[in-house]
């Protein structure tokens, strides 16, 4: 990541409030291991690229966690946690998995088999494309940390090309569809 893309990443995240009010309730809960990656990350980078409103098309906040019990009941306490703590809109639109479970559902639901994750950064080398596999969160002294397995040149790029860990992604048609759907600007690059 070169240090030109890390400050204009922290200057977008920051100037969105609604995604620092999330990034500073995750905090507050202390949701363990946590990241908000997706489209909370790179559509707020691409609404600032292309002069939308912080917030357009911005239908959720992915919030990915990592505890070791991988048990349902354990996920719905830290879910119910998360919701109570935001107000609406946020307190429906914050979605939160623990990545210890998903390898539990994922096959069955994408119709692709999924190796268990070992930390819920890990999730961000499997997502669809690589501008996707962009997670940050808001440190105790307020620094925002990130984390991007494959940089950041295809988030500020509005670039969506195949995941080179997962070529074939289920869900590859749709998920860029929809997303040249609500940002023309976005190139596609793949199969």
């Amino acid at each position: 990541m070169t240090p030109e893309h890390v400050g204009r990443l922290e200057a977008i995240v920051r100037a969105s409030p609604r995604v620092m009010t999330v990034l500073e309730g995750l905090r507050e809960v202390g949701l363990p291991e946590h990241w908000l990656v997706s489209g909370g990350v790179y559509q707020t980078v691409w609404n600032a690229l292309t002069g939308r409103d912080a917030d357009y098309g911005i239908k959720d906040y992915d919030a990915v966690y990592y505890d070791p019990d991988n048990s349902w009941d354990a996920e719905d306490v830290w879910i119910r946690r998360v919701a109570a703590h935001f107000a609406a809109p946020l307190c429906d639109t914050v979605e939160v998995r623990n990545q210890a479970r998903v390898h539990l559902w994922f096959e069955a639901k994408f119709g692709e088999p999924y190796a268990e994750l070992h930390s819920a950064a890990e999730c961000l080398e499997r997502f669809v494309c690589p501008a996707f596999s962009v997670g940050v969160r808001l440190a105790g002294d307020d620094r925002l940390e990130i984390a991007a397995p494959f940089g950041l040149d295809d988030v500020f790029a509005m670039r969506l090309r195949p995941n080179p860990n997962r070529p074939l992604a289920a869900g590859w048609d749709r998920v860029t569809s929809r997303a040249k759907d609500r940002w023309p600007e976005a190139v596609i690059e793949g199969p």
